[in-house]
Formats: structure tokens, sequence, C-alpha cells
């Protein structure tokens, strides 16, 4: 079955962790051996390989860089200018694996339609894996035709924040609205008809954004806050906001979002006993606020800064997850929903969005 993955932060693996993410995953984690410069070396899960080995036809593949000023603990770029210079070497890896055969962007409905043909059956072992280009958190954009220019360049998804302050929303374990730069930000993206993420936006800029934007809105890696409280996860009265919009949201395997208890720096996937099935309770939560499986999908964010250290501990790589077919049989989901989950909400999403 075909998988959809809304989240995977390919070019800063490649870029930021140097990875040849063409490689088998083996090898990938062999040449980091040693290494301890970065979170998750030698752990890796994600490489082309492995995703189609998975099936992984489809992914929203991510630029990330963030501004941070002055006083801002958090890792990030001293200027915007810097940002949107490091997303542009991220978008000059992508265009490299376009040349190479290895990938193909997908910018409208068309496209989708001609990939997911493609990935429908058996498709040849070289298949190119489409990718939706995705900008998480929006320091990076200097101005608003910065943002033109990236949605010129395929850009088709937009998370206005990330971890902390910024400059156009405030994002996970800060507080504030959006203000008149987040205004005008969404307005600019609804004229382009960028896709809102909502993903990382606090509680303030969360409600602020939904009633600015007026475009199709998604979650591209979020988990439930009912059962694991954290600001990084939705309430239920936010899932409900999102599934009045029609959004769809990718349910995400960074451990300590899956099941509550863990300690970050002191906890392992094996003490804190967070197993891969611990995501469908996650989606059965959102199911039953929404009366449907229409809303829910697979956003992984596997070695998004973090590897099998902070994974669920019966997953090795990217190419276990065809194995949630089984545990979603296993809930009681029925085959169409399994069939949603996996990619069919997400495509059905984007095929309206891009009607």
């Amino acid at each position: 079955m075909l998988i959809f993955d809304a989240h995977l932060d390919l070019s800063l693996n490649a870029l930021e962790y140097n990875r040849d993410l063409t490689r088998p995953i083996g090898e990938i984690r062999a040449r980091e051996k040693g290494l301890a410069d970065k979170q998750g070396r030698g752990q890796g899960t994600v490489c082309l390989p492995e995703m189609r080995r998975a099936k992984i036809g489809i992914c929203v593949a991510t630029q990330i860089a963030r501004f941070v000023k002055p006083g801002n603990p958090l890792p990030g770029w001293k200027s915007p200018a810097q940002a949107w210079a490091q997303t542009q070497g991220q978008l000059a890896w992508y265009r490299a694996m376009e040349e190479a055969g290895e990938m193909v962007p997908i910018t409208g409905l068309a496209g989708l339609e001609r990939h997911v043909e493609l990935w429908t059956g058996n498709p040849p072992a070289s298949a190119p894996i489409g990718y939706i280009l995705s900008l998480e958190g929006a320091d990076s954009i200097l101005t608003l035709r910065h943002l033109e220019r990236a949605h010129v360049q395929g850009l088709r998804a937009v998370g206005p924040a990330h971890y902390g302050p910024g400059t156009y929303a405030q994002g996970t374990n800060a507080s504030g609205g959006i203000g008149t730069r987040g205004r005008e930000l969404l307005a600019e993206m609804d004229r382009l008809g960028i896709i809102l993420d909502a993903t990382h936006l606090c509680d303030d800029s969360f409600w602020e954004a939904l009633d600015h934007f007026e475009g199709p809105v998604w979650a591209s890696h979020s988990n439930c806050r009912a059962l694991v409280p954290h600001n990084r996860q939705f309430t239920d009265e936010q899932i409900r906001a999102l599934i009045a919009r029609g959004a769809v949201i990718g349910g995400v395997l960074d451990a300590w979002m899956m099941r509550p208890g863990w300690i970050l720096g002191e906890s392992t996937p094996q003490s804190a006993g967070v197993r891969m099935e611990h995501l469908v309770d996650h989606v059965d939560h959102i199911c039953q606020l929404a009366g449907n499986a229409r809303h829910c999908g697979i956003g992984t964010d596997l070695d998004g800064e973090f590897g099998r250290e902070q994974s669920p501990e019966d997953l090795d790589t990217i190419g276990d997850l065809p194995r949630y077919r089984e545990l979603f049989a296993a809930r009681g989901f029925s085959a169409a929903d399994i069939e949603g989950i996996m990619h069919g909400n997400y495509l059905r999403f984007l095929r309206e969005a891009w009607k």
C-alpha cells in the first residue's frame, strides 16, 4: 500500500547531519560511528532506499532555518538573510536529488495524479519519491516578495512557527499571537494558495491564525494533548477546530509525544515502553472526536534531529511503517479507514486544495 508521510526533514539530514540519503541505512549509520556532535548520531532511521522499501512514494519534505534574536537561547541563524540562504541551500539539495532521478517535486494536481499512478500497484524499484515542499518556521522569509519567490520555487505549505518565538508567529514553548506581520504573511499565503501547517503554533497563535487564514489548513505532525500533556500537542478543542476546517492531522513518531512520562535526556524507548502501537491511541482519539477516520494521517518526523534513541522501541527504520496496516486492523479499523490513514486522507485533502 502506498504510504504518504506528511513530515520529513530530508534536507536537514543531508546538509546539517551530512548524510547521503541515497545510500543504505546501515552504511549511513556506520559512517557516523564514534560521532557525538549531534543527537541521534549512528541512530538514523531514514534514507531513500528504506522509504522505497516501505512504499513511501509521497512525502512532505521540509526546508527549515530558524532566525534567533539576541537573548534567544535556541540554536539558529543570527539574521533572517542567513536563514534564507540556508533554505536555499536545502532547496539546492532537493534539486540535486531531482537531477539524479531520486526525487520529483509535486506542485499541483496533475503532478500529484501522475505520481499516484506511478506508485499504485508495483512501482519500479528505482521509482522517484515524490515530495511536496514545506517550510517549517517562516523566519527565513525576509519579505512577502521572498514568499512569492519561494512559491515559484515550489513551496506549497508553510508552518509560520517552530520552537520558541518567531517573526510571524509564536511556536512551541512560547506564547503570544501572530501580530501584524503574521497576518500579512497569512494573507499572502491565501493569495498564493499555500497550505497553512498549524503544527508548532502556540495556543494563542493557533487561534489567531485560524481566524485570519481562509485557505486550506493541515497539521503535518502532531499528536493529542489529552494523551500526552504538553503545549506541543493539540487540545481536543484545537482538534475539533481543525476537523471543522477539513484538516488532516499527521501522527508523529517522536517517542516523547507518544506516551506520557518521557523525561528528555533520561528516558529511552525501552525504559518508557514506547512502541509503534501507541500512535494508534492518538489516531483513535482524533477519530472519536471526528466521528470518522477522515482527518488522520501519518507525519512521522523520523530523524527530526533524533534517531532510534527517541523513536518507538520496535521501529528500526522508516521501512517499518507498513506494519501500521496490521496495528490499525487489530484495533478494529476498516480496510477503507486504514487506506485513508496511510495515504488517502492527505490525497483527498490535496485534491480539494489544488482543484
